[in-house]
């Protein structure tokens, strides 16, 4: 439906103001797109028009299109519910200081601010800290993202005795690392679908910021 609308836009554009405009061309970092969505201004935008995401985006100001992933990815039951989407949003306007269970941590989770925000950080945490390879990570992956208890538990050994071994971290802080990945695993995105909405959600911004008639005739059409 999106896609129809950003096409339906694109060709009133053309047709009003005589303006071929190739989407996959426009400029991914648009001043008054973004100053539009730092205000809430994003009633009919993909992803971003529900009041609470709205209310996010504001204390949020997103500058770039990593921020509108990482706005996607915060917006829904499990972060919010485990005080992670206020957790990001103090750590990246410098109200809070950015901390890592071990220094190693650091190189994966840089990123994304000290927080597991997709499933790549859940792959790079247990490669990093328990010495997993890269298809015993996306095994972890799997079995917590379907919810498979008995291998979720034998993963719970292996990642803890990997974690002492390779990282010297004590039996205690490993189980409460992996307790925050089984948690986390329930419900995060993968990189390239918080990606893929983010564009989205960005085109239909910018049309609306900057061509606000054709945009919303397009929406309501």
């Amino acid at each position: 439906r999106n896609l129809g609308v950003i096409d339906s836009c694109i060709k009133l554009i053309q047709k009003t103001k005589g303006i071929f405009l190739d989407i996959e061309k426009i400029p991914l970092d648009d001043q008054k797109t973004f100053e539009e969505l730092c205000k809430g201004n994003c009633m009919g935008v993909f992803q971003l028009e529900s009041a609470g995401m709205r209310q996010l985006m504001i204390q949020l100001q997103p500058q770039n299109i990593e921020d509108i992933m990482a706005l996607i990815s915060l917006y829904r039951p499990g972060p919010m519910g485990s005080g992670m989407d206020k957790l990001y949003i103090d750590r990246k306007n410098k109200k809070s200081k950015i901390s890592y269970d071990h220094a190693k941590l650091e190189s994966v989770l840089g990123p994304s601010l000290g927080i597991m925000l997709y499933q790549e950080d859940v792959l790079g945490v247990a490669r990093e800290l328990a010495d997993f390879s890269s298809a015993e990570a996306d095994d972890l992956r799997k079995a917590i993202g379907k919810k498979q208890m008995d291998k979720i538990s034998l993963f719970r050994k292996k990642f803890v005795e990997g974690c002492v071994k390779a990282s010297g971290i004590t039996e205690d802080k490993a189980n409460k690392i992996y307790s925050d990945i089984e948690y986390f695993g329930g419900y995060g995105f993968n990189r390239a679908h918080a990606a893929s909405y983010a564009m989205i959600s960005y085109t239909t911004a910018y049309l609306k910021s900057n061509y606000t008639v054709e945009y919303m005739a397009a929406l309501m059409s």
